[in-house]
């Protein structure tokens, strides 16, 4: 008799069947429920024991966390709350569970707490929930792209550039720091070094993968980025994984369909494949809004807010004209925004990408046309405006609850602007050599954008905190695991 699955038992109608099953005790109520559990599902399927039939030293090894194994009778349940239960014939434990140090005991624990036993979180719903949802999330990104023709290109990690720009980078070496070899001027000598240059973990894989567009078209990356910027805050992670596609001979308007389009399908493949961790997720969050003050409770459920998003057509506005109607909002005349919106120019946070989508457009929002000086110098340069001000091709993907979802660009193809932009912002020519080999060698208008991975799962989870969507989260001071 082949084992099956929490899942497959639960969806079954055929009962009064022999069944095979393994997993993790829930709960052993009244000497004779067990709930059991085995990742497939969030739900738990009931094994009714007849206690006198069972060794009393066997019962009693059936604690909260243990593993076992059970065959008996798929029959329709007696109780509430289930179709099915297993009527128990055998039952072996597979591995004990001391209920006296076991963390996991089925009760509320605080986020908190369970990052502290990451390693064991994923026994709890919520966390099987969210990571279920990350693991559907993930082949849904792939399953979009493998549709619509890109190829799946891995960039590398360790690398001799800094694609942002941002210099908070992790450095990668093998000297021995106690003993470093100098050069003449006291500076370290890194010719010594294993790579023979300084080198860093990447902080994403864009630049590498606008070459390989620019010969196989459509590409896109999907991996592990590192930033060493010491914030501790709920958003923030020193490694995350980034969701990059590439694509040649696609402008700005292009770029944005694009977004658009693959947001939505992403989201859709979980509104339809995991319903009920999604239901239970709504309902978690729902128990949580009750204890915010009105004023801070969220005006739609988790499923109406990624609805909301596959449902409705993102706004298209300029950066300029999101400055005027933020100067000229109420929270902002009112002094309500911690940021006031003074002048073009400003850098907008996300209480203002907040604003916009939720209370003045109620609908996700894509941005474009930024002032060149607050973005990056890879995107490319827009004709000044009437009052002479520069703004490069960007665009941003502004959601509810969370702001800022996507970033992107048309890419600079021309060889001469860029070099300019490259000196202003003295960025080494040597050292991207390669990247502006492809201005010279065949150049074309090319576009993509930047989406970090576990933002996207925040949102379909409606998780607040950042290190609740990965499974070991890496952040200041924070390498447990």
């Amino acid at each position: 008799m082949t084992s099956k699955t929490v899942a497959q038992l639960l969806s079954q109608d055929v009962t009064l069947q022999d069944v095979t099953i393994k997993g993790w005790v829930r709960t052993f109520r009244a000497n004779r429920f067990i709930a059991l559990n085995d990742g497939s599902t969030i739900n738990n399927i009931q094994c009714v024991v007849d206690f006198e039939n069972f060794d009393e030293a066997l019962l009693k090894r059936i604690t909260t966390g243990a593993a076992i194994h059970v065959t008996g009778e798929l029959v329709e349940s007696q109780g509430k709350g289930q179709s099915v239960e297993i009527v128990v014939k055998t039952l072996e434990v597979l591995g004990d569970s001391d209920p006296e140090t076991y963390p996991i005991q089925p009760k509320k624990h605080s986020f908190e707490f369970l990052r502290e036993n990451a390693h064991l979180r994923t026994r709890t719903n919520t966390f099987s929930a969210v990571m279920r949802l990350r693991s559907s999330l993930s082949f849904a990104v792939h399953k979009y792209f493998n549709e619509n023709g890109f190829n799946y290109m891995h960039t590398p990690i360790i690398t001799g550039s800094d694609a942002e720009g941002a210099g908070e980078m992790f450095k990668v070496t093998n000297l021995d720091v106690k003993n470093l070899p100098l050069n003449e001027d006291g500076s370290v000598n890194y010719k010594e070094d294993f790579f023979g240059k300084e080198t860093n973990l990447t902080v994403s894989g864009q630049l590498e993968a606008e070459t390989y567009a620019m010969s196989l078209g459509k590409v896109y990356t999907f991996g592990p980025t590192f930033r060493a910027e010491n914030s501790n805050t709920s958003r923030h992670l020193a490694e995350f994984w980034m969701i990059e596609p590439e694509v040649a001979f696609m402008d700005l308007a292009g770029n944005m369909d694009l977004a658009e389009d693959f947001m939505k399908s992403v989201l859709s493949y979980v509104l339809e494949n995991n319903k009920e961790d999604l239901e239970f997720l709504e309902k978690r969050l729902l128990d949580e809004e009750k204890t915010k003050p009105q004023a801070e409770r969220s005006d739609m459920s988790l499923i109406e807010k990624i609805k909301f998003v596959v449902d409705n057509n993102f706004k298209r506005v300029s950066y300029t004209e999101a400055i005027d109607i933020l100067r000229n909002s109420k929270p902002n005349k009112k002094k309500k925004f911690n940021y006031i919106i003074k002048e073009w120019g400003a850098d907008l946070q996300s209480e203002h990408e907040r604003f916009l989508v939720e209370k003045h457009f109620k609908c996700p929002v894509i941005l474009f046309d930024y002032p060149a000086n607050i973005k990056a110098f890879y995107m490319r340069l827009n004709e000044p405006d009437s009052e002479g001000r520069e703004t490069v091709r960007a665009m941003d993907i502004l959601f509810p609850g969370i702001g800022e979802m996507v970033g992107g660009s048309q890419r600079e193809e021309r060889l001469d602007v860029l070099k300019e932009k490259m000196k202003a912002l003295d960025i080494d020519e040597e050292e991207l050599w390669w990247y502006l080999d492809l201005r010279k060698y065949g150049t074309a208008v090319h576009s993509g954008f930047g989406l970090g991975f576990e933002r996207l799962v925040m949102f379909a989870t409606g998780m607040s905190n950042i290190r609740d969507v990965i499974p070991y989260p890496r952040t200041p001071q924070n390498a447990e695991f």
